[in-house]
């Protein structure tokens, strides 16, 4: 049985972490995430080779700023066990581990990132969560038609 490939949107704030961060890392692990529902997206539908939109939140203006790819499904967040962490949870533990991560590797940068705005002035991207009202999720999914469009937009070199 072939798993099809999935298309992902996630969210970074570009001072916490960045696409260059990205780049410069190659891989890293994406940590943190603390909504179930993000979580469930990671840990029940992510798989290797799904494509990610980098999307920088929480800057003037929001954007995609690039493009990675999962490469590792999803295992225990070790963070959550750390009470240094920022990201510790006590009622998490390795025996029963409450939240899960994924590893993500750079792709591509894009050279001239995608604004919110511009991405909702496109009625092609109708639909596409990130520009619905409410949607504050940091991970969310995108159709494999508005991930295309978003690549040719971008003349992305991964395009296609």
């Amino acid at each position: 049985m072939t798993t099809r490939r999935k298309y992902w949107l996630m969210k970074s704030e570009p001072d916490v972490f960045s696409i260059d961060d990205l780049e410069k890392m190659g891989t890293t692990h994406w940590e943190g995430v603390r909504n179930y529902q993000a979580r469930n997206f990671m840990r029940d539908q992510m798989n290797i080779g799904d494509q990610v939109l980098f999307y920088h939140s929480r800057c003037k203006p929001p954007c995609i700023a690039g493009i990675g790819e999962i490469c590792r499904k999803a295992y225990p967040d070790f963070t959550a066990w750390d009470p240094k962490s920022t990201y510790y949870d006590r009622r998490s533990t390795k025996e029963n581990p409450v939240w899960m991560m994924v590893d993500v590797q750079f792709v591509e940068k894009l050279k001239e990132p995608i604004s919110l705005p511009i991405l909702r002035s496109d009625s092609a991207l109708n639909g596409l969560l990130v520009i619905k009202k409410g949607q504050r999720l940091s991970i969310l999914p995108v159709t494999a038609a508005h991930f295309q469009h978003i690549l040719k937009m971008a003349k992305a070199k991964s395009c296609c």
